[in-house]
């Protein structure tokens, strides 16, 4: 997520970016966790293959309530977001101290178990999930700005996570993938313990295994048998292990479901360890202009939605440039080039504090030339392309990086 909300002016209609939510307070200033849950209420300005899909119940969830939410615009619509049945299943649920993946779409990090609004956020906690159920379920700004603070991530299909605790029908993990200063294993949140899965045999495959990563905003894997076959969508940049391949498709381990197929046209297939081609700044561009009206996502790491570093974080991460999950440790914690303002290149990443000279950083975008930034804003719009001048009207331009690209 990015950092901290926009604290400078009260104006409702422009909401924050996901939180930098290290929860830490410095004497004289508001945490930033504080400073977050502020702007969601107003008080300042913007700144698995699994289950039959209606039969799956979602989580218990604790209270819910309505807040202020999310947005206008549009912009959701890259495929399906649930799953149909399967067969039989393969591992079983993980225990604490155990590592597992993810068998669904997506699954989305809380900040507290038993949080999500029953109607509003089944889609989300359900198994299988249903990413766009989800979306439709968030039409306007305030249902959506109410996940301001009360989300922390997401993680797609396949991607490992350590658990670190299961209350109940919920586990703490962190995703292994996502950094981040708050634990050096990787990002924190609690999930539907359904969502994941211990599966031995896709955990081996992991570690021999050519891999297939989606290059489509969204694909579905299929699993043909007589009757009909069963399917489940999968995002952009989901990353699984070949188990073979055929003229139309690529069939690949998912985990806790066996084997399934990716039409051939959805992915690229890499050898075990290969890294993508070190990317142009036109290449980073131009997979960001792909989405390009899909709406805004708190937390949001999938092509069912981003927040702002979600965005930055996806476009290098699917070139296979590793950037820290959060904004601000995107600037501070990767380890980037500082770039001064009057050298600003397509490419760099501007970043905006809180407020005019605060060290706190709410919001990240890529620049792309001529005064432009290309951003996932907040929850009252979608991603989009607008002048940095106009955007940074109050000053809060904090600083650039810049990632290290292949020369066009």
């Amino acid at each position: 997520m990015s950092a901290q909300n926009h604290m400078s002016r009260p104006d409702p209609t422009q909401t924050p970016d996901a939180a930098d939510t290290t929860g830490r307070a410095d004497t004289g200033r508001l945490s930033r966790r504080t400073g977050l849950r502020l702007a969601a209420t107003g008080a300042v300005g913007l700144a698995s293959l699994a289950g039959a899909s209606a039969a799956s119940a979602a989580p218990a969830h604790r209270g819910g309530g309505h807040g202020h939410g999310g947005g206008h615009g549009h912009g959701g619509g890259h495929g399906h977001g649930g799953g149909h049945g399967h067969g039989r299943d393969h591992g079983r649920a993980p225990e604490a101290g155990e590592t597992a993946h993810v068998k669904v779409t997506a699954t989305t990090l809380w900040v507290d178990p038993r949080t999500n609004r029953e109607g509003i956020d089944d889609g989300a906690v359900s198994t299988p999930v249903d990413l766009d159920a989800w979306n439709a379920k968030m039409p306007d700004e305030e249902t959506r700005k109410w996940l301001t603070g009360k989300l922390e991530s997401q993680a797609v299909l396949g991607s490992e996570v350590i658990v670190d605790e299961v209350d109940e029908d919920w586990a703490h993990i962190v995703v292994t993938a996502q950094g981040t200063p708050r634990d050096e294993r990787g990002y924190p949140g609690w999930v539907p313990l359904a969502h994941l899965v211990v599966d031995e045999d896709f955990a081996e495959r992991v570690t021999y295994a050519s891999t297939a990563t989606v290059t489509a905003l969204t694909s579905t894997l299929t699993t043909p048998r007589k009757g009909g076959g069963v399917e489940l969508p999968v995002s952009f940049d989901t990353i699984l292990p070949v188990t073979g391949q055929h003229r139309d498709s690529v069939e690949v381990a998912v985990p806790g479901a066996g084997r399934a197929l990716l039409p051939i046209e959805d992915v690229v297939v890499r050898e075990h360890g290969e890294k993508p081609p070190l990317p142009t700044v036109e290449d980073i561009i131009a997979t960001g202009e792909r989405f390009l009206g899909l709406r805004y996502l708190w937390a949001g790491v999938s092509a069912y939605g981003y927040d702002c570093s979600g965005y930055t974080y996806t476009l290098f991460h699917h070139h296979g440039i590793t950037l820290d999950r959060d904004a601000g440790d995107q600037m501070r914690h990767s380890g980037l080039e500082s770039v001064e303002r009057e050298d600003l290149q397509r490419g760099d990443l501007v970043f905006f504090s809180t407020e005019p000279g605060a060290e706190s950083i709410r919001h990240v975008a890529l620049y792309v030339g001529d005064n432009m930034i290309m951003q996932a804003p907040n929850a009252a719009r979608s991603v989009e392309v607008v002048s940095l001048s106009e955007y940074d009207t109050d000053g809060e331009y904090a600083g650039a990086r810049r990632v290290e690209l292949a020369t066009s």
